[in-house]
């Protein structure tokens, strides 16, 4: 049996200060975040301004990106 793949959306823009629990908080509210992961330069481990939200179910994912599509969050 194939294993499903969840929902992910991409989240740019984002501010250097986002920690992966603020990014999940911020998008908590649309559904059961799995997994938020922003990306990190490997020399110096600091946040590059982008990530990814991972979401149990494809109405949750898409209700998110409905709602925060285009949104400046946090600085």
């Amino acid at each position: 049996m194939a294993k499903r793949m969840k929902p992910q959306l991409f989240v740019s823009r984002l501010s250097f200060f986002t920690t992966n629990e603020k990014l999940k908080a911020l998008f908590s509210p649309f559904g059961e975040v799995t997994e938020a992961r922003l990306v990190k330069d490997p020399r110096t481990q600091r946040p590059k301004g982008f990530g990814f939200v991972t979401f149990d179910s494809e109405v949750e994912a898409q209700n998110a990106l409905k709602a925060m599509n285009g949104k400046l969050m946090g600085g």
